[in-house]
């Protein structure tokens, strides 16, 4: 137990703790785990490329919503079984971060974020005026079937629950393969020092964008099941704002750290849903941690220290 990390080990216990957690929660509170652990998803995804590679991405909505129309419009226009439709969920995002974040993704800090930010904005006017009738606009899709698999309808609430707390975990489990292998010890040079990490041969281009269609694809698998779990999509679920919430999220909670990811998550996406009367105050109350939290601790609540990255990223920064 002494080589296990403290990050590891948190990781573990809170597995633990949400793997329980169905055995002690009624259905509405497993409606908030469930959107919980989705959006951990989302937001982890994006820790891949703002806290691991270091790009400045603020359009993250867009793969998410790309995983949650793809399900959407090939189970309701187009007859698919929601199983058959998690593949191209997660291979459009991959492709279309490949596609277009290809182009510009030599592009440093703010560029970059505004960059991002447009295409945010195209995807959603997309959605809006109903591209070739596939969309439905500005009210979406609705009417999506639950899972079934050989015949059984997974349609209870802790079946959600469980779908996506095994998500989560493949989720995590990338992460930890992605920290121990070459592309992620190339990553935490490039967001160090780009310029050191090119002189060593790195391709920071190649890693930037592996990055992209890494957290794209994952982010394109929690959409697909953000939209199983409503049975319904829309564009206002995937604006700007709420890629400046993953964003956020990332910064504050403390880049490429697993405990802050998940206590930022946690604040924006399950207290509003706990404290209805109160959703529109959590832009305030974020807003206010944003700015205490750059003021006394820049790296974040919960910043990743040298015991938590793997030894031979230690060695490498000595």
């Amino acid at each position: 137990m002494k080589n296990i990390t403290l990050t590891t080990k948190i990781a573990i216990g809170f597995m633990l703790v949400m793997g329980l957690y169905p055995l002690f929660a009624d259905s509405a509170w497993l409606a908030i785990g469930t959107t919980f652990l989705v959006y951990a998803c989302v937001a982890f995804s994006q820790d891949i490329i703002l806290g691991r590679a270091g790009a400045f991405n603020m359009g993250h909505a867009l793969f998410f919503g790309l995983g949650a129309y793809a399900t959407a419009i090939l189970n309701v226009h187009f007859g698919w079984p929601i199983l058959a439709t998690w593949i191209p969920a997660v291979l459009l995002p991959v492709a279309v971060s490949v596609l277009f974040i290809g182009p510009i993704i030599h592009l440093r800090g703010d560029y970059l974020l505004v960059a991002t930010i447009g295409l945010n904005i195209i995807f959603l006017q997309l959605l809006e005026n109903d591209i070739f009738g596939l969309t439905g606009g500005p009210n979406g899709i609705f009417g999506i079937d639950v899972i079934e698999v050989f015949g059984v309808a997974l349609f209870s609430q802790t079946y959600m629950y469980y779908l996506a707390f095994i998500l989560l975990a493949i989720t995590l489990f990338i992460m930890r393969s992605l920290d121990g292998s070459k592309f992620g010890r190339a990553m935490f040079y490039i967001n160090k020092d780009e310029v050191a990490a090119q002189s060593m041969g790195i391709s920071i281009r190649f890693h930037k964008l592996y990055a992209f269609a890494l957290g794209a694809g994952i982010a394109g698998a929690a959409g697909s099941m953000f939209a199983v779990q409503y049975s319904a999509v829309s564009p206002e679920a995937f604006s700007v704002i709420q890629s400046i919430m993953f964003f956020t999220i990332v910064l504050v909670g403390g880049s490429a750290s697993l405990p802050g990811v998940l206590i930022g998550t946690f604040v924006m996406f399950v207290l509003p849903e706990i404290f209805r009367e109160f959703e529109e105050a959590r832009y305030l109350v974020f807003g206010i941690a944003m700015i205490l939290t750059m003021i006394l601790r820049p790296r974040g609540i919960w910043p990743v220290k040298f015991g938590n990255i793997p030894e031979f990223l230690k060695k490498g920064v000595k």
